[in-house]
């Protein structure tokens, strides 16, 4: 059995969703599946995705389709989805349409690269490498680099940084590259020539041999201004030429180059402003010399004006002309528009002379009506120059802030360089443009502006922008930047000007490419230079280059956007695979804490996820380094002895860590980029402390640095991926870094000292700790101490570091030789879990201690025992099991095999079971004080609130509190199920066995393997559910399998029978013996109408809600025999010809309700059809519980109990509607219906004799589904339905149609003995044959209840009242007749059941019109909202004077009920297969469409139902059942159809 499932992750495609700025990393191997969501379910959608087809190459523009796979049919699109195989690291795009949408979203997955070393090409993990920068520059000659690199190996580092080898400009800035294609010549000795081909041999000789990969930067932002490839390409930089928007920018930096050269010369002594800039004085003076002499004297200004008097007079032509405004420009719209001069020349703007002839329009031809206009325009003109005049002096301003803050930085801030007086080598401000000529005049130089030979070559430097948009080229038009002087020049290179695609600059391109493939034939990795800074789509051209050379390249960046989102922008574009993350930002050791738990691992005690589960957004992977080589020394902003400790804390961080050379060897200063031009000194086993070219272990911090970096290393190897950040107090850290499968910890406490110890006071006491399990070992224990080896004294040739200090460490020792311990005492805390408490001696300031900790041996051996049983669930629980030596009988069957002998009606109680029906057995849902109760007793009452707290790990919730605190809550998953008998017994003696173990391992781990072992539970016990269904669920999608699960949940056998008896003779009925009175007694499935409301008692069984539904929870699912159980029951409370609505075991039957024996007969028929040899039921024995309409109810044990086959109690029925039902109900009063008027309790049921359409009912009742009785008093609405429904019904109609024909249909096959019913009529025996009562309704349908688009149409008895053509009646004949007129949903009912009735093009539109008026987001309006008296809210509690809506009056009158839903799309899909190919399948759409809302909700519940209704627009409603029996049936119902 492989250890490794396949991890699959799954991504939800919702309609206009853009994911461009979310992150989501992936690992090779892992399978990537596309879904679609609600919002695209039903739509023709396709996926495409630039990630490579089998066998091609990336390439970035070009995009695959990926191909649908159905698994499960067709029924649904919730398993529907297209996937990808991810083989290959990079970033990768996809976007998603429908219809003529190409693009209605997408986003990007990033797939991590795999690294490689040793001579074996062992994996090495992301979360192992320890990386170390080096400046190339420092390191010599290349002979000489294995000695000085050396020392990152023997420090235990993996991973090698080189800043870039190539040959270096001017500035001997590490980052200012001459040529980005030659090696460095300084790394050759004299008499040799190093190329490439050596240094990648070196490389290959660290990965080899030394298990170190190498990774370099990358520089595309820029290049050395004195790159000899520029001055012949200056097309390659931002120069006047091809950026003449500059140009303003370049006068004004000449300006200051030459107000640079006057100060340097005294020439501005006289306005108090020296060369040596020293005060405040000085600086105002700065400000003085711009406004009185710079900024005049340039006029920036001019380069945004128009030249008004030349613009006039070519107005005053085209006017005297006649010229007219080209209307197809304007648009007749009126409004001045200056054209920007392409060449930016001073008063080189132009006019729109078509927007001006639009709107300085002269009254007349006149000389003087043009002059107006003229003068008109002159004053407009004057107006704009002016605003850019203004515009302008305020980019002055701001420029004049920029230059005086940057001369306070470099000149007089304590921080800064104070660069001393102002001289033409230190400017005083860095230039922004070359200047590769000899130095004239202002005047002179500004003449070669327009010389473009020359212009050319004026090139922009590059640099940074505080605060500007990463994602904006600050060199490019519409930026100020330039002329703004607001940025951080570096005044060495050259900012690149790529274009936006290799075309528009192809040396660059070529050049650049080139470079890139050069470092990834070498390197195993790059780090992105200035990556914010980079244009995007330069960097992904490169470094899809790269990957192409080396797939699995290595890919880091520091980003400086101030944004996560935007990070995740550059992530997702560039494919980076590290973000650089610096523990220097943390000001404090709180901190500093925070950021190690910021950057990776779950949370100790995390849940085990399925290896099939949703793709979450991440965050970028992060490099976490205690300083960046470009960065400042620790040292000098907190303290030498804090080096060790800090380091500490970023080795313990779950991901990539790191550091810069110098760091370890505690040199005290900056390791400058720029001018630093020592060597680092190399590896001597044996140096002394005060050699300063020679380091070893016991230079500064290294001998911790190599116990660290080995730590690191073990702990992302071996899994250990949860993390936990302890604030001991403000200074001290502990880290927890636990392996899930092993749980073994390392525990890391270190004592940061931001302060020097040797001024700063700090605590003396340190605080205990307490460390849960047995303490294997002291991994380290180190702190920085002082030693007699001399001070620093920078040396003039090496990179030295402090020989006063170094490192005292001890490694692998036991607890009672350490020497930061004082005691270590062992405590129980609790019978389960023991805790070891910690009390510290020499915990220093600069001291780190890491244990290692396991569980003790026998929460350790109970661990492995529980992992062994869970095996038979995943295979990812072998490692760290142990084999049971002791194991129940119990345990040895293997659980799917004491669940295959459970009944589903035993499911019924493993899974659900709500509140109210727990109480009937004396129990009761868990309840968690201060929190809530679970939603049912079985599992999917835990399972649905795991379902949100795993993903998340939410170990913080009152679940997992409770959990920890005590096993109430294990005790009540097991204690509920032990007391039965049989296979569910057995379940709970498994579970109960396996808890056993499970209560004493450590209380932090309860949650993870509670949870672990009722997933396991809850899964086999659903694959046991659904193999004992029928083949439409077992084959079905994971939609039909949850509606499926409806038919566990509401069928089930309470404590109290709630099916009368049903006859002994028939076979294959279950008993069991009654736990009060040990007799035997049937205990038949019954149906609960909906929870929690309608579960128990007598209230559970309903019979019109339990034939609706029962077709779709028991027929289509495969229970048949209960099907024919709950039919044979019912079947014999026949009564007055009628079966009752609330059935109250029979015994308080009501037969109050005109429906509920057409749905029953409905059912009989669906089952005939469906069950193979199902009309065998007609012949089953009924026992009558009313032999006669007055007669008591007849239970078991009655002598000569009446039976009857059913289909004689069928006959029967048909009979007593035929001859007409009228009768009083019994005990008619306040006892049996406290709201009902007198009137009501007078039932009838007729059969009209020239229609055939059954009838009843009065004003004062509601025998029909829509049952609401008024009961507000102060609304006057008592005792009142909402919805009498009296006359024909159609759904009624509908259903007696379906009755008639079947049986017609079955007497001519000879299976039903009847063809015709004797009734009395006007004193006459009479027939009435079956056939002419089907003939008379399908004869008289559409002419009564069909509204037709004639309003001439002589079947229309009431014309005045209608309000709506096309549709059909709700009823026919009613006491108020214009209720027959409302549109509700209720004729897709007798659409389905007997569309014989319809015309199709008239149902068709019909159903249309429902649709646009009546359908919801998951149900159906059940009243049209044009309908006076329509309200969606329903509100049971609010009691006021509206007599619509008081005590939910309206509870039928508009909101949104789910069942009739079934019936509408069913008809829909009925109609649509008859108006042809096309239409059906856009139907099929559309129907999928819908229900994705309801496979949301279901999904989503944690009833794991649908309800039974909501209010408008599919808000939820609180008085709604929340999972309600005929809504899950119909929805399964129409995918059955599909």
């Amino acid at each position: 059995m492989s250890l490794q499932t396949k991890q699959v992750r799954v991504q939800v495609l919702n309609d206009m969703e853009q994911l461009g700025r979310t992150l989501f990393r992936l690992d090779q191997g892992f399978e990537l599946q596309f879904r679609l969501g609600p919002t695209l379910q039903g739509k023709h959608v396709h996926v495409h995705t630039n990630y490579p087809a089998p066998g091609k190459h990336f390439d970035r523009h070009t995009f695959q389709a990926l191909a649908w796979h159905n698994p499960m049919g067709r029924e649904d699109d919730s398993d529907k989805f297209c996937t990808l195989d991810l083989q290959i690291a990079g970033s990768y795009q996809y976007y998603f349409g429908h219809g003529h949408e190409e693009k209605s979203g997408g986003g990007y997955i990033v797939v991590d690269p795999v690294l490689r070393a040793g001579a074996d090409n062992h994996h090495v993990h992301l979360d192992c490498i320890t990386i170390q920068t080096y400046l190339s520059k420092c390191l010599g000659h290349l002979d000489d680099w294995p000695a000085r690199l050396r020392v990152a190996k023997e420090s235990g580092y993996n991973m090698i940084h080189f800043t870039p080898l190539q040959t270096l400009g001017i500035s001997r800035s590490c980052y200012s590259l001459a040529d980005q294609l030659s090696l460095n010549p300084e790394f050759s000795p004299p008499g040799k020539n190093y190329t490439w081909t050596e240094v990648g041999e070196l490389v290959q000789k660290l990965k080899k041999e030394w298990n170190m990969i190498c990774i370099t930067d990358v520089v595309y932002n820029h290049t050395a201004a004195n790159s000899p490839w520029i001055k012949e390409h200056p097309e390659c930089g931002y120069n006047l030429v091809n950026s003449p928007h500059l140009r303003s920018a370049w006068v004004l930096d000449r300006a200051i180059w030459h107000m640079t050269c006057n100060m340097a010369d005294a020439k501005y002594a006289a306005m108090g402003l020296p060369a040596q800039v020293q005060n405040e004085g000085h600086l105002n003076a700065i400000r003085s010399v711009l406004w009185e002499h710079v900024f005049p004297k340039v006029k920036l200004w001019e380069f945004f004006q128009v030249k008004i008097e030349c613009t006039v007079e070519e107005f005053r032509t085209l006017l005297t002309e006649g010229a007219k405004p080209d209307q197809k420009k304007t648009e007749g719209k009126q409004g001045l528009k200056i054209i920007q001069d392409p060449k930016f020349r001073r008063f080189g703007n132009k006019v729109d002379m078509d927007s001006a002839l639009e709107t300085f329009v002269p009254h007349s031809r006149s000389p003087q009506a043009i002059l107006e206009a003229c003068n008109w325009l002159w004053g407009r003109l004057e107006e704009i120059n002016k605003e850019q005049y203004q515009q302008m002096l305020q980019h002055q301003e701001q420029a004049a802030n920029c230059i005086v803050g940057n001369v306070v930085y470099e000149r007089l801030a304590d921080h800064g360089p104070k660069l001393g007086p102002v001289t033409r080598k230190d400017p005083i401000v860095t230039r922004y443009f070359t200047f590769p000529f000899e130095e004239k005049s202002l005047e002179e130089d500004l003449l070669m502006m327009d010389q473009p030979d020359k212009a050319r070559h004026f090139l922009a430097h590059n640099g940074w922008v505080m605060g500007d948009d990463p994602l904006r080229n600050f060199a490019e038009p519409g930026s100020n930047v330039y002329i703004r002087r607001e940025l951080i020049c570096w005044g060495d290179s050259v900012k690149l000007r790529y274009g936006n695609k290799p075309e528009d600059c192809p040396y660059l391109w070529a050049h650049m490419q080139k470079y890139t493939e050069i470092t990834a034939k070498h390197f195993a990795g790059v780090r992105l230079d200035n990556c914010h800074s980079t244009p995007l789509h330069v960097a992904e051209h490169m470094l899809s280059a790269a990957r192409a050379i080396r797939p699995n390249l290595y890919v880091i960046a520091e980003l400086f956007t101030g944004s996560e989102l935007i990070d995740n922008v550059f992530v997702n574009r560039l494919g980076i695979t590290s973000l650089v993350r610096e523990a220097m930002s943390a000001g404090d050791s709180h901190e500093e804490g925070r950021l190690v738990y910021r950057y990776g691992g779950e949370p100790v005690g995390a849940f085990v996820q399925p290896s099939l589960r949703p793709l979450v957004p991440s965050i970028a992977h992060a490099m976490f380094l205690d300083v960046t080589h470009d960065n400042e020394c620790p040292i000098q902003l907190r303290s030498s002895y804090d080096s060790l400790p800090s380091s500490a804390i970023v080795s313990m961080a779950c991901c990539c860590s790191g550091s810069t050379r110098g760091y370890d060897e505690m040199v005290p200063h900056q390791i400058s980029v720029v001018k630093e031009e020592r060597f680092y000194p190399k590896w001597n086993p044996e140096a002394k402390a005060s050699s300063p070219g020679e380091v070893n272990l016991k230079t500064g911090i290294i001998a911790g640095k190599l116990a660290l970096n080995k730590m690191h290393q073990e702990l992302a190897s071996k899994g250990f991926n949860q993390v936990y950040v302890d604030q001991v107090d403000e200074d001290i850290v502990a880290v927890t870094r636990h392996c899930p499968s092993t749980h073994q910890s390392v525990v890391a406490v270190c004592r940061t000292a931001f302060h020097n110890p040797k001024h700063h006071q700090y605590r003396k006491e340190v605080p205990p700790m307490f460390i849960p399990g047995k303490i294997e070992e002291v991994i380290l224990e180190a702190r920085i101490i002082d030693r007699q080896a001399g001070t620093y004294k920078k040396c003039e040739k090496y990179i030295n570091g402090m020989p006063e200090y170094t490192v005292e460490i001890k490694e692998h020792i036991q607890l009672k030789d350490s020497g930061v311990v004082k005691h270590a005492g062992v405590t129980s805390k609790g019978s389960s879990e023991f805790v070891q408490e910690i009390i510290f001696e020499r915990l220093t300031p600069g001291s780190v201690i890491a244990f290692r900790v396991s569980l003790d041996p026998k929460a350790q051996g109970l661990v492995g025992v529980i992992r062994h049983h869970l095996i038979q669930f995943s295979p990812k629980y072998k490692r760290g099991s142990l084999p049971d030596q002791h194991t129940p009988t119990i345990l040895e069957i293997p659980l799917a095999q004491i669940m295959s002998k459970l009944t589903l009606g035993d499911m019924n109680m493993l899974l659900f079971r709500c509140d109210s029906e727990e109480q009937e057995d004396g129990g009761g849902c868990y309840n968690i004080p201060s929190w809530t109760s679970f939603k049912y007793g079985g599992l999917q009452g835990l399972l649905s609130v795991m379902a949100d707290i795993r993903p998340k790990n939410d170990l913080g919730h009152p679940v997992c509190d409770n959990l920890r605190q005590g096993d109430w809550m294990i005790d009540y998953v097991s204690n509920r199920l032990v007391c039965h008998s049989g296979a569910l017994g057995e379940v709970g003696k498994w579970l109960k066995a396996m808890f056993h173990y499970l209560k004493h391992i450590p209380r932090y781990l309860i949650p993870c393997y509670f949870d672990a072992i009722l997933v396991g539970v809850y899964t086999t016990a659903l694959d046991t559910t659904f193999n004992k269904m029928s083949s439409f669920v077992q084959n079905g999608s994971t939609f039909v399998k949850l509606l499926a699960l409806g038919s566990v949940q509401m069928g089930g056998v309470g404590n109290f029978p709630a099916l009368p008896p049903l006859s002994l003779e028939l076979p294959d009925v279950p008993y069991r013996l009654n736990k009060d009175t040990g007799k035997k007694e049937q205990c038949c499935i019954s149906l609960a109408a909906g929870l929690p409301h309608f579960s128990s008692g007598i209230f559970r069984c309903w019979g019109r809600d339990t034939f609706i539904a029962l077709r779709g929870l028991m027929l289509v699912t495969g229970r048949h025999l209960e099907a024919r159980n709950i039919i044979l029951a019912f079947a014999g409370t026949l009564r007055h010809g009628l079966i009752p609505n609330l059935l109250g075991e029979g015994i308080c039957a009501r037969f109050n309700c005109r429906d509920a024996v057409w749905w029953w007969l409905q059912c009989i028929q669906d089952y005939c059809t469906l069950v193979p040899e199902g009309i065998a039921i007609l012949r089953c024995p009924v026992v009558r519980m009313y032999p006669r309409d007055d007669s008591e109810p007849q239970v078991s044990g009655t002598p000569s109990l009446l039976t009857q086959p059913l289909c004689d109690v069928i006959h029967e029925a048909m009979q007593r509607h035929m001859q007409g039902i009228d009768f009083r109900e019994r005990n008619a009063g306040p006892k049996i219906d406290m709201h009902m008027k007198d009137e009501g309790f007078n039932v009838v049921a007729k059969v009209h004799r020239d229609t055939g359409f059954v009838y009843g009912g009065n004003r004062f009742n509601c025998g029909t589904w829509m049952d609401k009785m008024g009961e507000s008093d102060k609304a006057r609405n008592k005792g009142m339905p909402a919805t009498p429904r009296d006359g024909s019904a159609v759904e009624i109609v509908g259903l007696s149609k379906s009755a008639v024909r079947w049986l017609v249909e079955l007497h001519k096959k000879g299976l039903f003995p009847h063809s015709s019913m004797k009734i009395h009529r006007d004193g006459k025996e009479v027939k009435v044959s079956y056939e002419e009562w089907n003939h008379k309704i399908l004869a008289n349908f559409e002419r009564n209840f069909y509204v037709s688009h004639d309003e001439k149409d002589p079947n229309e008895k009431h014309p005045d009242l209608v309000h709506k053509r096309g549709i059909y009646k709700d009823s026919h004949g009613a006491s108020s007749p214009w209720c027959d007129y409302q549109l509700r949903p209720n004729f897709c009912i007798a659409m389905v059941v007997a569309p014989e009735l319809f015309t199709v093009e008239r149902a068709w539109k019909a159903l249309g019109i429902a649709e646009k008026k009546l359908l919801g987001p998951l149900g159906m309006k059940t009243l049209d909202p044009d309908d006076m008296v329509y309200c969606g809210v329903y509100d049971n509690a609010l009691d006021n004077d509206n007599y619509n809506v008081a005590r939910g009056f309206n509870y039928h009158q508009g909101p949104e009920w789910l069942w009739p839903i079934g019936y509408f799309l069913r008809a829909k899909l009925y109609f649509a297969k008859k108006l042809g190919k096309e239409t059906y399948e856009q139907t099929v759409y559309l129907v999928k469409s819908i229900l994705s809302q309801h496979y949301v909700h279901l999904e989503r519940s944690s009833w794991k139902g649908l309800p039974e209704l909501t209010n408008e627009n599919g808000q939820y409603c609180p008085f709604s059942c929340e999972s309600q029996a005929w809504s899950i049936s119909t929805v399964l119902e129409v995918l059955h159809d599909i």
